[in-house]
């Protein structure tokens, strides 16, 4: 293998794209892997203030398949075509090439990272897998500013899914750490990355 994948998973703002950006190594955007508005096999909410909108938050509303093709073509080979997602549109937008350059390790981040954790494990590609949290107060708050000033949805359908979201985090970061990721705090997991990117050394 060419390089190897540092899963960043955890809540939704909890500080997994920030992080990332921190460490100074190449970024796999997994939540560009959404699946478009109008595929019929996006879950719908069924219950609830927001019943029939699609729920976002379910890793049936992502492409494992594709998003695990461009991890190993990554680890592979160094360089992979990926998707572009606008959330504000629910679709893609285009398409970049991600190039690892000189770099034996790179971070996969996203909501639903941790569903390629194991996979990553079971062929050898994974580094190391964390799960990024936060009290929930402090997540729920920077998610909110995030989507506010990103327009990702109108602001009601925002707190009802943040307020949603922060009932849920203790599941989420449980159900992460079922799927292998260790649970830590984002300056924990800056100065382990640390570790792992000054050794640099191909797997």
């Amino acid at each position: 293998m060419r390089a190897r994948v540092i899963v960043l998973a955890g809540p939704s703002g909890s500080g997994k794209s920030r992080l990332a950006e921190r460490t100074g190594l190449p970024v796999l955007r997994l939540d560009d892997f959404y699946k478009s508005a109008g595929d019929p096999t996006l879950p719908l909410i069924t219950e609830g203030a927001n019943a029939g909108i699609v729920d976002w938050d379910v890793p049936e509303s992502w492409l494992l398949d594709d998003a695990m093709a461009a991890l190993e073509e990554l680890c592979r080979s160094g360089r992979a075509e990926v998707p572009i997602y606008e959330i504000a549109q629910n679709g893609r937008c285009g398409q970049r090439t991600l190039d690892l350059g000189d770099h034996h390790l790179f971070i996969a981040e996203g909501i639903f990272a941790q569903e390629v954790a194991a996979r990553c494990d079971d062929a050898g590609l994974l580094a190391a897998a964390y799960c990024v949290r936060q009290h929930p107060m402090v997540t729920f708050w920077r998610r909110l500013t995030r989507d506010l000033r990103e327009h990702r949805k109108p602001p009601l359908v925002l707190v009802r899914r943040g307020l949603a979201l922060m009932r849920d985090q203790r599941r989420v970061v449980s159900h992460a750490v079922e799927r292998g990721c260790t649970p830590v705090t984002p300056d924990e997991a800056y100065a382990a990355i640390g570790l792992m990117a000054k050794r640099d050394v191909s797997p």
